[in-house]
């Protein structure tokens, strides 16, 4: 990759690695923890800055980190007009409210924790816009949920806290799941998951018969996430957040995230009218109801939030038009609403600071008090009124002009109304802002004495009210540029159109509806009270309470199924699982259309068909003593064998060798694990549910049989000459299975090894609950010494597995050095490690062996997966993909060549996570014995009569 390329990468990645510093810095001290918080997104904004010339110039520049590339799957990032604009808006703010959030949060607040999530999900939008994959892109997208979701319920100790980081997962978690299948289906249609690829495709998927179902899941995803009615009352329920999110999330980042897929996939899914319709109506009506909503608010926050939630109405409503212009005004918009919305925001949480309430009925008279903070306020919010000479005007006036010149369902005068009634609703509430806060008298009864606060809580927003003036002043040169990278990106190959950043637009129809929004806004205040009092006095819904409602029905729902089909009973859960899975294969395999069979059937000889027979009987055994468990297990660890010695007969030597080993582990640890259970069920199933389960068994396997019998009798495609061919050139191994397992398919492996150590965790973390739990205090009743073998730890057993025990530990040493190029390999060695270390433990008992033992069990499963990770990961060192082996030929006097390849050290991971986890299981079963006081020998043998008691740390 280029420097260039290089730069983009280290910008996505910053914030995540920056999240590592604050939590270990808050030990320095609140100003330290500030200042490595904003290093990091400081740095990303710097690289940023030193890419932007190129993307001014109209390049685009793109990094890509292949993964797996045969699925599409790879890293890849782009970096144009629109992304430059989402990502200074991420990180730029991203300083201000890292400035902001050092004075505003008190001593009490663990500001390590909160700069933590802040840059969690600064990196989660990062890298929703930088990103050139939509499965990437898809990733970020519910990461911003997630860590959106923790900055939201930062103050756990306030039940609207939790109650609005809740209610903004779910309502935006389920847009995104909606989100997922639109943008699978809109891959399928353009044969690519790069974004660059979809947008090029633009004709094909508007034409495609899938256009239609794509664009309603994905816009699902973008109007909850932008809060589009009806899913706008997640919003304000967020305001529960500290303010410094609220400025965040909800001015600049999170709420934007809607519009950006918006205006990202405009040159894609615009253009049609399904688009028009859904898109500017969704806007058109978002942006009244928010605004009107907004104007009877008393709570400072709600009413900034309800404003936010107009003015993305606003920007849905401009990419939903369609048109060239309207898509350019948007992007303007975006850059003011920024501008004026967390100035607001933050202004805002200065006030509740420093008065200690944000009613706007407990306050007013602040210009005196606090000047600056009036100051900054009013320009903010004159900005957000579209005033002239700030630059929400500007805005203001071209989506007007836009509006004026849109018609819908033939009509030419809808939009325009409507846009011009939502305009008026926002001069309204925002001069509300000012006059309700700021003016009036002063009073005597604050819940706090106002006064400014320091600067460091000021800077931030007053550099915010600072750019409205100047770009309201001079908007061509402060923004120009940006506006015309940026609108080119969101209109694609369409032509630039005409536009003009300045104040004076002329006498026009935008002109005549601004002065009507403008003074209406002034009626509108005037009457504030008399309007109040009939808003308060109309019936109208609750979003909130539907919400609870829906939420509240589905719950029950959930209980009844769950209730009705989850009893506890295993049995019936695997009879649905099974009935399921045969009902698919049957029907997936009735209209599979098989061709005539090509192939004859093998004689039979007689030692198969004996084998075959014992099969049979040890199944038929199992099935009639069933109720015996010892025997039953017995008969298992038989089918086992049997199966063994079908992989020796049919020339699978490594298959056997592993079928072996499992089941010889397998069946210790179960014996360990009957040790604690009755000898025999204590209840059996009624002859109804043995027949069920009968009928159940018998169409499954028979299942089974004939989907092996119908492939065995017909030739089929494989890539197993795929593997014999490549074997050695391209893995560096003659046994063909070790190299598919550690080279072709080591991805596989490595996910196998990781869900064997998890599976060892969970074992271990379930005894953990279950010797804390009531079952303790039964398992303390218990006298394990009755009815107890005098002859435990038997004299013989010991000798033979001391003798055993260097042997095993050599071969499985054998086995793992070969098994690149003869059977064998880390998970085979692994095993029969594992067997001579049971046998140590069965024959002297758990806490002689314990007591010698030199290796924690869990460290080493994370050895072992960490090993194998770094292993994979090494590769991307040469520009390879996860896990790609290398390999060569080493000569070591007077040893001959000998060849060496990196698979040896995955198999080695593989090797140290299979016997962490064997033993592990072991360790967990074992606990239960001995917590309840089980008599144990101190010497290795009962040759010596001394026993103790040991405890649960294993000492005497």
């Amino acid at each position: 990759m280029t420097d260039s390329s290089n730069f983009l990468v280290i910008i996505a990645l910053l914030p995540f690695l920056g999240a590592l510093l604050p939590g270990v810095m808050i030990r320095a001290g609140r100003t330290a923890c500030a200042w490595f918080t904003a290093f990091p997104t400081a740095l990303a904004l710097l690289l940023l800055l030193v890419l932007a010339p190129a993307v001014m110039r109209g390049e685009t520049i793109h990094a890509e980190i292949e993964w797996l590339p045969q699925l599409g799957l790879t890293a890849s990032f782009m970096l144009d007009g629109l992304s430059l604009l989402f990502a200074g808006m991420i990180l730029g703010i991203g300083l201000l409210i890292t400035l902001y959030a050092r004075f505003y949060l008190s001593g009490n607040d663990p500001m390590g924790v909160f700069f933590t999530y802040l840059l969690l999900f600064q990196g989660a939008m990062l890298g929703i816009v930088l990103s050139d994959n939509i499965l990437l892109l898809l990733i970020f997208w519910e990461l911003t949920s997630l860590s959106s979701f923790l900055l939201i319920g930062f103050w756990s100790h306030l039940p609207e806290g939790r109650q609005g980081a809740r209610m903004a997962l779910a309502v935006t978690g389920a847009g995104g799941l909606a989100m997922i299948g639109g943008m699978l289906i809109l891959g399928d249609i353009a044969g690519s998951y790069k974004i660059s690829e979809i947008l090029q495709a633009g004709d094909a998927i508007r034409a495609s018969d899938w256009y239609i179902p794509a664009l309603i899941l994905i816009l699902l995803g973008a109007f909850t996430k932008s809060a589009q009615f009806p899913f706008h009352f997640w919003l304000p329920h967020a305001m529960a957040a500290p303010t410094p999110v609220s400025a965040y999330l909800h001015s600049a980042t999170m709420v934007k995230a809607g519009v950006f897929l918006m205006a990202r996939m405009w040159p894609a899914l615009a253009g049609t009218d399904a688009w028009f319709y859904i898109v500017a109506t969704t806007g058109l009506v978002t942006m009244v109801i928010g605004a009107l909503i907004a104007l009877f608010k008393d709570d400072l926050k709600a009413l900034l939030a309800f404003s936010t939630v107009s003015h993305l109405g606003l920007l849905t409503m401009l990419l939903g038009i369609g048109t060239p212009f309207a898509a350019v005004v948007a992007v303007f918009h975006i850059i003011n609403h920024l501008t004026f919305k967390a100035a607001l925001f933050m202004t805002a949480g200065i006030i509740d600071h420093e008065t200690g309430t944000r009613d706007i009925n407990r306050l007013g008279g602040l210009r005196r008090l606090m000047p600056v903070t009036f100051v900054i306020g009013t320009i903010a919010a004159l900005s957000m009124a579209g005033i002239p000479l700030f630059n929400g005007f500007l805005s203001k006036e071209m989506m007007l002009d836009a509006a004026h010149d849109t018609t819908w369902a033939g009509n030419p005068l809808i939009v325009a109304v409507l846009a011009t009634v939502g305009a008026l609703l926002s001069v309204a509430y925002s001069l509300r802002f000012i006059w309700h806060v700021f003016f009036g008298p002063v009073r005597d009864d604050y819940p706090s004495k106002p006064h400014d606060p320091p600067f460091g809580m000021w800077a931030g927003p007053a550099f915010l009210a600072t750019l409205v003036v100047v770009i309201g002043i001079v908007p061509a040169a402060i923004v120009g540029p940006l506006v015309a990278v940026a609108g080119g990106a969101v209109i694609g190959d369409a032509e630039m159109p005409y536009y003009s950043l300045k104040i004076w637009h002329g006498v026009n129809a935008a002109l005549f509806m601004s002065i009507i929004a403008v003074v209406g806004g002034l009626v509108f205040l005037a009457l504030h009270g008399g309007l109040n009092r009939i808003w308060n006095a109309l019936p109208r819904p609750e979003a909130k309470a539907i919400f609870d409602w829906i939420v509240a029905q589905v719950a029950a729902l959930s209980r009844r199924v769950t209730e009705a089909s989850h009893n506890g009973s295993i049995s019936r859960y695997l009879a649905i699982l099974i009935v399921a899975s045969v009902a698919l294969g049957a029907v997936a395999f009735g209209g599979s259309g098989l061709a005539t069979p090509s192939r004859e059937m093998l004689p039979v000889s007689l030692p198969v068909l004996a084998g075959w027979l014992m099969l049979i009987v040890a199944t038929g055994s199992i099935v009639v003593m069933h109720h015996h468990r010892f025997r039953a297990l017995v008969l298992i660890g038989i089918i086992g064998l049997m199966i063994s010695f079908g992989f020796v007969f049919l020339s699978a030597p490594d298959l056997a060798l592993t079928q072996i080993s499992v089941e010889t582990v397998t069946i210790m640890l179960l014996l360990l694990a009957l040790h604690f259970m009755p000898k025999s069920t204590p209840r059996e199933s009624s002859g109804l549910l043995k027949l069920r389960d009968g009928v159940i068994a018998i169409a499954a396997g028979g299942g089974v049989g004939a989907l092996a019998y119908a492939f065995m009798l017909r030739d089929v495609d494989t890539i197993s000459g795929y593997h014999l061919e490549n074997s050695y050139t391209g893995g560096g191994g003659t046994n063909v299975v070790n190299v598919i397992l550690v080279d072709f398919r080591g991805y596989d492996t490595y996910g196998e090894i990781i869900v064997l150590g998890i599976a060892g965790f969970v074992i271990y973390a379930l005894m953990d609950t279950l010797l804390n739990g009531p079952a303790a205090r039964r398992l303390r009743n218990t006298d394990y010494a009755q009815n107890r073998s005098r002859d435990r730890h038997p004299l013989m057993m010991v000798v033979a597995t001391r003798v055993m025990m260097p042997i095993a530990v050599m071969v499985g040493v054998y086995i793992f050095l070969r098994g690149h190029n003869q059977p064998g390999g880390g998970f085979v060695a692994g095993l029969v490690i594992s067997i001579a270390l049971l046998m140590q433990y069965m024959a002297s008992g758990f806490a002689w062996t314990q007591n010698r033992q030199r290796v924690e069990y869990h460290a080493l499963i994370g050895i072992g997966a960490l090993v194998a990770g770094l292993t994979g990961a090494a590769a991307w060192l040469y520009n390879s993909p996860f896990l790609t082996s290398l390999y060569g030929y080493v000569e070591l006097p007077p040893i001959e060549e000998f060849g060496i390849g990196t698979a040896f050290l995955f198999d080695l991971g593989v090797f140290m996570t299979v016997l962490g986890a064997v033993m592990l299981m072991l360790y967990s079963l074992s606990r239960i014995a001995r917590y309840a006081g089980e008599p144990i020998n101190v010497d290795p043998m009962d040759y010596d009569p001394k026993q103790a008691i040991v405890d649960e740390k294993g000492e005497v």
